[in-house]
């Protein structure tokens, strides 16, 4: 089965699976979900072992890098041997994981021990009171904790996710590069994607383009553009200054990055999506629960699926709803 790849209709290779591991989390940040979510029941959810067949039927197809999403990953039980589990399987390249970091302090070591490669760990402020107004239930000092931990672990090329809102957090984005430089950790500055609805801010009043941050770091340090890649839609740049991080923008709006897209998400309850910005999507729990144990019939909907991902997306800087679900039911 090594040499199986997935093909979409446009002969781009998909090797990268974003799967999510849970629609819950001990955060509410404003731009992912609304302050009162009512989350899936289990029944509706991937059990764990069904999260690593699906695993092993990517991998198996060529997959060779799984970032594990939530939701908060780390608020699941047993998600530490789930990572051991599918860290184990032969032809995976690299497990990943994205956090909000609040549990890290107890789980990094864990983590690291049981196979889990690298993190990317969820940073909007480092002012603690406006964290807390960004995430509505997150202690900045319990995640800074967090960063500190996962070093301590063993982390390496741990990276800061960073979603820029305009007259929120925009002013922070050289503090937040000096803390990435303090402490050896890249960093990538995030559009805000139109998922989900939400009243607590206008996202078209709060849009702040990948070249307005691009210039407010430029008043302090001196960017090169870079043509490295981690698989994901950063595209970097290094600082003369600091030479050793990474400094990443993911731009949905501004600078399209779909025609090099070889990544889908599979949500907690089995959907396959395709392409983050479009609705439609396969259900891979409903095959995967009506022929147990056949992993050829399973193989076989992961293919057609990736067969129907689209082009692109079309996002617009608007407050208009164009995605219903929102990002914690998505997959990272």
């Amino acid at each position: 089965m090594a040499d199986k790849i997935l093909v979409d209709g446009f002969d781009r290779k998909v090797d990268y699976l974003r799967m999510s591991v849970t629609d819950r989390c001990d955060f509410r940040c404003v731009y992912c979900m609304a302050e009162t979510m009512q989350f899936l029941p289990r029944q509706r959810i991937l059990s764990l072992d069904e999260l690593y067949l699906l695993a092993e039927r990517f991998v198996a197809l060529g997959t060779r890098k799984i970032r594990l999403t939530g939701g908060e990953p780390l608020v699941r039980s047993g998600i530490v041997d789930l990572c051991r589990r599918i860290a184990a399987l032969p032809g995976l390249r690299e497990l990943c994981m994205t956090s909000n970091g609040s549990q890290l302090v107890r789980l990094a070591g864990p983590l690291f021990d049981a196979g889990l490669s690298r993190l990317n760990i969820s940073l909007d402020s480092l002012d603690p009171q406006r964290f807390r107004q960004l995430t509505r239930t997150g202690d900045l000092a319990t995640v800074i904790a967090g960063i500190d931990a996962a070093h301590a672990a063993g982390f390496r090329h741990t990276k800061l996710n960073c979603v820029v809102l305009k007259g929120r957090n925009d002013t922070e984005v050289n503090d937040l590069v000096r803390f990435a430089i303090d402490r050896q950790l890249d960093i990538s500055f995030i559009e805000e994607m139109p998922l989900g609805a939400i009243s607590e801010h206008r996202r078209g009043e709060s849009f702040c383009s990948s070249d307005e941050v691009r210039a407010r770091i430029a008043e302090r340090y001196t960017l090169m553009e870079s043509a490295e890649s981690t698989q994901g839609p950063s595209r970097y740049w290094r600082l003369a200054e600091a030479p050793d991080i990474r400094l990443g923008f993911i731009s949905p709006h501004s600078h399209n990055f779909c025609g090099s897209c070889n990544r889908v998400r599979l949500t907690i309850e089995g959907r396959l999506l395709p392409c983050l910005g479009n609705e439609h999507s396969a259900d891979l729990k409903a095959v995967l629960r009506a022929h147990p144990g056949d992993p050829e019939r399973l193989e076989k909907a992961i293919v057609e699926a990736i067969r129907i991902k689209p082009w692109s997306h079309h996002f617009q800087v608007n407050d208009e709803v164009q995605v219903v679900r929102f990002m914690n039911m998505t997959g990272g």
